[in-house]
This record gives structure tokens, sequence and C-alpha cells, in this order.
């Protein structure tokens, strides 16, 4: 007995101490994460507005210093339902993380039964009836499988990428989720904004139309001119309806992201009229902080890692299974169930093997084509981000000029709309002329609302492009 536990003993040893099979993951040099081109400095990012000494910080909403935005983004990220959905995606992927170290390794199994039986006579060549017995069967089996070629491990490590995977995806979502926040609530602001504007214009347009009734009665004008102002004050007023929609909209996607009913808008969004903008260059860093901090592409490299790991489970499938097991129990009349002619016992290895086939080997080739898709994936997800950062940091800049431009062609519009109201007030130019001032004054202000939309759309773009916030606790 204490030579078959030392034989025992020393094959355990030996068995655990084998090393697995196929190949260790470790990240290509060729793999485009590691060009010193995807590293480098953004082009056209010389932009005043821009700075590239250090990449923007995780919390990165907290830059435009609005106390209200900061609370907003801070209740999305504690009670978005796509958030909890990604959340308990994730609980899932570690449960089959922690299924997958426990595959192998030691089992046991217990049974027990009680029966009363009859044996067939005859199918013992008895002429006879047999006398009816008690039986009593019981016993416990264990085993214990060794990961003799690392079949287990490699699944383990697949499994362990595949919870990165998920927990990539669930930072990618708690980006997003940061990022529509701050899209709907500025949404919010500047269409409010844009109402007090327009509710300006109708009160301008409705105090011209009143001087132009003052001068036809006075004999200074005329009906048609009367009739012009009118018709600019029911333009100005048929502008309110679409921007009350845009700030309903604005407010039902904010109340969304944070888990409300479409009704349930926090006061505090819905009171505001000036959306908030950087007092700072936006930080962007370079394409190796952005690399690191992209959540697709450690997916990407993740997605990589786990098809490494599955090359050596399909190699470890064409190798031997080695378990060794024992057991242990009574077998006979119930009335000795406890005496020793009832009991039984043994011990030793078994080793399994399905004998590699050409299956097998394509098996095997599958996983290695399944690692080359992944590196050619990872390749194309740091392309892509690149390409999307570089083209988010484009719009945002040229829309930056843009609005400066139509800021000035305002400012000059408004000079000139002041002057003709004047003028035309003074009985000194013709209503026309003080009409068509005022139609390029709000052509200006609309066109510079429009741009002042869209920079604030393409800052937040940039900042989801950066692929920044995942790191920031709620």
């Amino acid at each position: 007995m204490n030579r078959l536990a030392c034989l025992l003993g020393a094959m355990t040893v030996a068995l655990t101490g084998c090393a697995a099979v196929g190949p260790d993951y470790k990240l290509p040099a060729e793999a485009m994460v590691n060009d010193s081109r995807a590293n480098g400095d953004f082009v056209d990012a010389d932009s005043p507005a821009l700075d590239r000494s250090y990449a923007a910080r995780d919390d990165w909403w907290k830059l435009y210093n609005d106390p209200v935005l900061d609370d907003l983004v801070k209740q999305a990220l504690q009670a978005n339902i796509a958030l909890r959905v990604a959340d308990a995606n994730l609980r899932r992927a570690y449960t089959a993380l922690d299924i997958a170290k426990d595959e192998g390794g030691f089992s046991s199994e217990a049974s027990a039964s009680v029966s009363r039986t009859e044996i067939s006579a005859e199918s013992l060549l008895h002429t006879e009836k047999l006398p009816v017995y008690n039986l009593a069967v019981g016993g416990v089996q264990a085993a214990y499988e060794f990961d003799l070629f690392g079949k287990i491990r490699r699944g383990a490590e697949a499994a362990s990428a595949d919870a990165d995977v998920t927990k990539a995806a669930r930072d990618l979502v708690r980006i997003t989720v940061a990022a529509r926040v701050t899209e709907s609530y500025i949404g919010i602001c500047e269409a409010s904004h844009d109402i007090e504007v327009a509710r300006h214009t109708v009160a301008i347009q409705e105090g011209a139309a009143n001087v132009a009734q003052r001068m036809f009665g006075a004999g200074l004008g005329n009906k048609l001119d009367v009739t012009r102002a009118a018709t600019q004050v029911d333009l100005a007023k048929a502008a309110l309806p679409p921007l009350l929609k845009r700030r309903e909209a604005s407010e039902y996607a904010l109340a969304a992201l944070l888990g409300h009913t479409p009704g349930d808008i926090p006061s505090h969004a819905k009171s505001c009229d000036r959306a908030p903008a950087l007092d700072r260059p936006l930080p962007i860093g370079d394409g190796m902080a952005l690399l690191r901090r992209r959540p697709d592409i450690r997916a990407a490299e993740r997605r990589l890692a786990g098809a490494t790991a599955r090359i050596g489970v399909a190699v470890a499938d064409m190798y031997p299974t080695v378990t060794l097991g024992g057991n242990l129990g009574t077998n006979g009349l119930l009335d000795d169930y406890n005496k020793a002619p009832a009991h039984y016992w043994s011990i030793g290895p078994l080793i399994s093997w399905s004998i590699p086939d050409h299956s097998s080997k394509l098996r095997v080739q599958l996983a290695r084509d399944g690692a080359d898709v992944a590196l050619a994936s990872f390749d194309e997800t740091v392309l892509q981000a690149l390409k999307e950062t570089q083209t988010a940091l484009s719009t945002y800049t040229h829309a930056l000029d843009r609005e400066e431009t139509l800021q000035r062609a305002f400012e000059e519009a408004t000079t000139a709309s002041r002057q003709a109201r004047e003028l035309y007030s003074n009985g000194r130019t013709p209503y026309l002329s003080a009409l068509d001032a005022e139609r390029s004054r709000v052509q200006a202000e609309a066109a510079l609302t429009e741009a002042e939309s869209v920079v604030s759309e393409a800052r937040v773009g940039l900042f989801l492009a950066l692929g920044g916030g995942w790191q920031a606790a709620p």
C-alpha cells in the first residue's frame, strides 16, 4: 500500500508539472499598434484650440466647469439602462471564467440505494423460485483530471480574454453614455438660448411693425410696408415651434439616459439657457495615448489573445486525457452491508485518447486561422480608431473656424440692421432697406446658431473619439 501511495504521488507531481501545448500569447511585433507612425502626433493638430502636450482627463466633461453637467453624468453612470445591461454581461463573463477555471481537477460523487429484489431463477438455470432479498448498494467515487497538456489552462486563458472583451464593451458604453448626456444637456441649453433669441427677434419685428404702422398713420409710409412688417412678425413666430421641439427632444433623450421616463426631467437641466464651453484648449495627447485609452482597441487585442489560447485548446484535444480515480463502497444484503464481505474499493489511473485524425488537424488549423482573423481585425480597429480621431479633429477645428467667421458676420449684420432701423424711423431710408438689413441679421444669426451647435457636437465627438471616460468613477 505504501508503495502504491508513493507511485501515485510521484505520478501526480510528474503530471502536474507538464507544460501547456500551443503558443503562449505575445502581442505580435508586426501588429499595427506597434507601428511608430500610429503612436506619433496627430496630423494637422496645430490649432490653438488644441493642446497636444497631454491627453484629456478621464472625467473630461468636468473641463466644462458645469456642476449641473457633472451631476447629470454621475447620475447616468449609476442608473443608465444600457450600462446595467453591460454590467450584467460582465458579471456573466466573469462567471463563465470561474467555470472555465474549475474545469478538470477534483470531482466526486456519492450514491446509495436500498431495494427488495427477486432474481429470476431461470436466468441462473434453476427450476425453483429463488428467495427475495433486501439489497443495499452505496459508495463514493472521486477523480482528479490532470491538465497534462494544458487544455484546461488554455481554456481558462480564452475565457479570461473573453471577460476582458466584455469589460472593454462595458467601458465603451460608459464613454458613450457620458458623451450622450453631455450632448443632450448642451442641446437643451442651446435650444433654450435659441428660443430666447427667437422671442427677442419676434419682439424686434413687432417693434418694426409698430413703427411701420405709425409711419403709415402719419402719411410717411404705405400699406405695403405695414403688410411686409406683419409678414416678418409671423415668420419670426414660425421659427419658435421647431426650436421648442428640438429642446423637448433633447430633454427626452436626457431622461432616457438617466433611466427616467420622458416626463421626468431634472429641473436644473431644464433651466439651462447657456451652453457650457471650454475655457482652455482641448487636450488631445498623441497616438500612443489614444491607443492606450480606446476600449475598442483593448477589446480587439483581447480577442487576439483569446484566439491564440484557443489554438492551445485545439492542439491539446489531440493528446490523451489522464484521470486518477478511486471508489469505495458496499454492495450486498441489507443485513450485511456493514460487513467486510460486502465492501469494495479501487484506485488507479485512466487514460483516454481520441486518436488524432484529419478532422483534428483541421480544427487546429481552424483555430490558427481564427487567430489570423483576430490579428487582422486588431490592425483594422487601430487604423479605424486613428481615422475616427483624425476626422473628429478636422471636423472640430474647421467648425471653430466657421463659427469665428460667422460670429463676425453676425456682428456686422447686427450693426447694419440697427443702423437701417434708425434711418427708417427718421424717414431717411425706405422700409425695404430696413427689411433687407433685418433679414440679413436674422440669417446671420441662424447661421451662427447652427455653427455653434456644430462646434458643440464636434467637441463632444472628439472627446468620444479620444476614448476617455471609462476609467473615471461615477
